[in-house]
């Protein structure tokens, strides 16, 4: 998915939402454009506006398409009294998603690239489809041919298991993890409220 500039996206959304942009830089100045905003704007915005932001922000943190994430919302929508958890669950549970909480790839970009070009197999089977959905128990593997290349030549020194949620496992010595249970959702950890983007979906 072509994103744009990172930089220039990050400002208008309010949040250091792609990895270039969390930076003590970016901080400053954001927090220079929002104080200047604020003096020339005032009044508050709009809920459609900050349903938006946020929505932006979620699609742009996994990097799906707008209309992935639609899909995404409708099901969880349809299949859940608790729509927003099912969301999370599916937007977690996405392969590339858990090669990034596995701590085979630095950000959600670089493993939807490491799954793209082959270099991973679930249940011992290529995958290349980055959205494909993780089931409890599958077994994530880096391919045999791809474990010598640059990507992977040094995850033995750098791996950081004490990094990897409690949902997930991975063992450097067999280059081979498992999704041990359902994702854990931690609102915590995100930069967007998943409420207020089922809030714009329902308009």
């Amino acid at each position: 998915m072509k994103i744009g500039p990172k930089y220039k996206i990050a400002k208008r959304l309010g949040a250091p939402i792609f990895e270039k942009t969390q930076t003590q830089k970016f901080e400053l100045s954001l927090a220079r454009s929002q104080g200047a905003r604020r003096s020339r704007r005032p009044g508050q915005m709009s809920d459609y506006k900050r349903q938006l932001i946020e929505k932006q922000k979620m699609r742009f943190t996994y990097g799906v398409s707008e209309k992935q994430l639609r899909r995404y919302v409708d099901e969880a929508v349809e299949k859940s009294n608790q729509p927003v958890a099912l969301l999370m669950d599916r937007l977690e549970s996405r392969l590339d998603n858990v090669i990034y909480r596995m701590g085979l790839a630095k950000t959600r970009r670089l493993a939807r690239q490491v799954v793209s070009h082959g270099h991973i197999c679930v249940n011992g089977k290529k995958m290349t489809i980055p959205s494909h959905r993780v089931k409890k128990d599958d077994v994530i593997s880096i391919r045999e041919g791809s474990r010598q290349t640059g990507l992977f030549v040094d995850l033995k020194e750098k791996h950081e298991a004490a990094a990897l949620p409690s949902w997930v496992t991975f063992d450097v010595k067999k280059m081979e993890g498992t999704m041990k249970s359902a994702p854990v959702y931690n609102p915590a950890e995100n930069m967007f409220d998943p409420e207020q983007v089922m809030e714009y979906y329902s308009r």
